[in-house]
């Protein structure tokens, strides 16, 4: 079961608007997209760099509403710099 769904909006380099949101599963995190509100979401395999920054802002704001641990940042963290180790996070 997902613990909770964190969402946002972004604008793609061609220009193109899409909505993301991440399930957090376990210790996994599940991106997913769509373009327009009644799209179905699509899976992201390899989610960029931008979107893993936007997910560490907003759990940042979620831990100290406390609706996350402050051991679920350090993990993202972790997993960022693993991913993209050019990351300054």
């Amino acid at each position: 079961m997902p613990k909770a769904e964190i969402a946002w909006k972004r604008v793609t380099e061609d220009g193109e608007k899409l909505q993301v949101y991440v399930q957090h599963v376990g210790r996994e995190w599940k991106f997913f997209h769509r373009a327009k509100r009644f799209d179905n979401w699509q899976p992201v395999k390899e989610p960029p760099l931008e979107d893993w920054l936007e997910l560490l802002e907003s759990l940042q704001r979620l831990v100290t509403r406390r609706r996350y641990q402050p051991d679920d940042e350090v993990l993202l963290r972790r997993q960022i710099r693993e991913r993209f180790p050019e990351a300054d996070v």
